[in-house]
């Protein structure tokens, strides 16, 4: 972890210098980059051979504590075994816990001193903000100052570093005792070392993962936007940190330290072992503190990161180093527990990333318009109804998350005060969920995420201008503005996500019908036609027919269509998309039987994912044997007239979640595994789920 302290502050050097606001600090720009430089000295030094072998020996000592329960004999034997050669090839065996002393001594200087620098940085930011052209330049020279002498001290503590001699052949001693040790490695003890082989970058991720909840995750999207706002991705000109983030995640899904969740699509978390030993790990450093349905939490003064998940009392700080701060509650926090939270607030001065779950907060405390340096603001599942003016105090914010809001919010103008802002995600908990955005929301120029947005009011003329959005979710479209907002749509040529939802309407669409949506037309979409680059495509609202444009989207890997109520078959066009991997279809298709031409051979080659809700389903004959190829997991959800499942499920032997919701009881008869006519089609299933309102209620294999 030492490494990475040294590398993010480099890259915060780096980054204040990529700033065009900070332009000023081109006059001590040499002596910044000088103190890059000697940072590289100290980088070296703590990646050196015999100190990642010092650090692993603890990395063990650790996990053998952790999980002594649930280690086997054999596991057991491994992990001392190992903890012994780790000693014996550094040569110091008999020395080694006080050279460990030593060199955690020396960490915590250099620890120390970097904490004290990158806040100092963040002071001088806020202090030159707004100051006289003479103001700027005295306190630049002050900068440079602080500069040379933070430079100086870290020579002085590189210049004490510990020495301890060792064989000049031990890095490839330990590839040879790591290779003999682990290639026939039990899983805990593989999970080990896989952690401790994690780069730097990874392994921080990998934390900042941990910090929400593990029932339910969250999306790729969001942990991309809270990985960038906490300064864990290298800012490059030219390059944007997002894609970064995401290729960070990519990297620890294909190597086993973040999954998606069972049966939510795009949602992640952090599995057992991983997630218990990188907390025990960074609880031990004190750089990440989590606890989670504690009645009481102390933070403690030297925490930087703090996760509180279900508080239910009382929470008590007095760090003003926190840098990050993820609490979420259950039932909405008690008066004494808010009265504690806006303590916290009020002393964590220089908090970057701060995220309220579930809090259910009726209006913004005051101390957190006064976080300057808040990058990151997350208020969802609250009861706010707006947010202050003064909101436009916190320039340095590149999200602003405030999903599931009151029922009459609305979005203030100091909104367009936040130049850095870069996601903006909303929505309220009645009517369609839209939030109005003041006139002039296109001045955002760093904006990449714009969801929630009411379709009216001017925006769509707005929009066309806003060519750097990646993610565009828009609500209650109608007839009066969909034609301009659809030009101006086609010309976001860098968008990757467009949701478009219909303004719903009230009344019935004939007197026989009540079903949602059915009189609100998502309308004219045969004149639009989709950005190129668009890969997840949300459409809600009554379709008359499927728009021909929709078969030419390559690109295409999510599909959500709702309440489109459709009368021919939709998948006729859909089932010839080469790289849709995720299908919703929400009472998409009206009809009342579904037949061997809706999943055939050679359609939907990459889908993964198929969700599929009805109303009026009655009768699903078949799916063709070798249809839908790559078919991971299979949602039937709220079909209650559906009675008999399809002839050919047997077939899909890619399947390993089958999740029924609300079913017809005649349907989880047959596939019942106690006696079930029909079960024989899904025994080869690896896990299958059904709730619903049986008298027998759920069962689960």
């Amino acid at each position: 972890m030492a490494v990475s302290f040294v590398t993010l502050f480099q890259w915060r050097l780096n980054s204040v210098l990529l700033q065009q606001e900070n332009e000023i600090l081109l006059g001590v720009k040499d002596q910044i980059l000088s103190l890059v430089s000697k940072l590289d000295e100290v980088g070296s030094f703590l990646g050196d051979p015999f100190f990642w072998t010092l650090h692993a020996r603890e990395t063990a000592k650790s996990f053998l504590t952790l999980f002594k329960p649930k280690l086997g004999k054999k596991e057991k034997e491994q992990m001392v075994s190992l903890i012994r050669k780790l000693d014996e090839v550094t040569g110091v065996s008999g020395d080694v816990e006080r050279i460990w002393e030593c060199y955690k001594t020396w960490v915590s200087e250099i620890r120390g001193t970097l904490r004290e620098a990158d806040d100092y940085v963040d002071d001088f930011i806020v202090k030159v903000y707004g100051q006289t052209e003479q103001d700027q330049k005295e306190s630049t020279a002050e900068f440079g100052s602080e500069i040379e002498n933070i430079k100086s001290r870290v020579s002085e503590i590189v210049n004490r570093s510990p020495q301890p001699g060792f064989s000049p052949n031990l890095k490839e001693d330990i590839k040879k005792l790591l290779k003999s040790k682990f290639d026939e490695g039990t899983p805990l003890v593989s999970c080990m070392l896989s952690y401790m082989n994690l780069p730097y970058d990874l392994k921080l991720s990998l934390l900042f993962c941990c910090a929400f909840r593990r029932v339910c995750g969250k999306t790729k999207a969001d942990l991309v936007r809270v990985l960038v706002a906490a300064g864990l991705v290298q800012e490059k000109s030219g390059e944007l940190m997002e894609d970064k983030a995401h290729e960070n995640l990519e990297r620890l899904v294909d190597l086993g330290t973040l999954e998606e969740e069972v049966s939510t699509w795009d949602y992640y978390s952090v599995p057992s072992p991983y997630y218990e030993f990188s907390l025990s790990v960074m609880n031990a450093e004190d750089f990440f503190i989590s606890t989670e349905n504690s009645d009481s939490m102390i933070i403690s003064p030297m925490a930087r990161h703090v996760s509180i998940l279900e508080v239910a009392n009382t929470i008590t700080s007095k760090n003003n180093l926190q840098h990050s701060l993820f609490v979420s509650a259950k039932d909405g926090l008690s008066k004494a527990t808010s009265d504690c939270l806006r303590t916290v607030l009020h002393n964590a001065k220089f908090l970057r990333v701060l995220d309220l779950e579930h809090t259910l907060l009726k209006s913004l405390p005051d101390e957190i318009v006064k976080l300057v340096h808040l990058r990151y603001l997350g208020v969802t599942y609250s009861i706010l109804n707006e947010l202050p003016e003064s909101i436009g105090n916190l320039r340095n914010l590149q999200t602003l998350d405030i999903s599931w809001s009151g029922y009459e919010f609305e979005l203030s103008n100091g909104v367009l005060n936040l130049a850095q802002l870069r996601h903006l995600k909303m929505s309220q908990s009645t009517n369609d969920g839209e939030v109005r955005v003041p006139q002039g929301i296109s001045r955002l120029r760093n904006l990449q995420t714009l969801e929630g947005i009411y379709a009216g009011g001017g925006i769509a003329k707005e929009l066309g201008i806003m060519t750097q959005l990646r993610s565009l979710e828009v609500r209650c479209v109608s007839d009066d503005h969909a034609d301009e907002l659809y030009v101006s749509i086609m010309k976001l040529t860098r968008l990757q996500k467009l949701s478009l939802s219909v303004e719903t309407v009230n009344e019935s669409y004939d007197s026989s019908s009540s079903v949602e949506y059915e009189n609100s037309i998502l309308p004219c979409l045969e004149s639009f036609s989709p950005p190129p680059l668009l890969q997840t495509l949300e459409l809600e609202g009554r379709l008359i027919e499927l728009p021909l444009w929709l078969g030419s989207m390559e690109n295409l890997t999510q599909l959500h269509m709702c309440y489109c109520h459709l009368s021919e078959n939709p998948t006729t066009i859909m089932q010839f998309l080469p790289n849709l991997k995720f299908l919703r279809m929400f009472n998409a298709y009206k009809g009342r039987r579904m037949d061997k031409e809706f999943f055939r051979v050679g359609g939907f080659p990459k889908l993964e994912y198929l969700y599929i809700s009805s109303d009026n389903l009655v009768e699903w004959t078949e799916i063709e044997e070798g249809a839908l190829p790559c078919l991971k997991q299979l949602s039937i959800f709220y079909c209650k007239e559906l009675m008999l499942p399809p002839e050919g499920l047997q077939h899909l032997t890619t399947l390993q979640i089958l999740d029924m919701w609300c079913v017809h009881e005649d349907l989880i008869r047959r596939l019942s595994p106690n006696g079930g006519p029909e079960n024989y089609k899904i025994k080869h299933i690896p896990l299958v789920k059904y709730r619903g309102d049986m008298s027998h209620g759920f069962w689960c294999r």
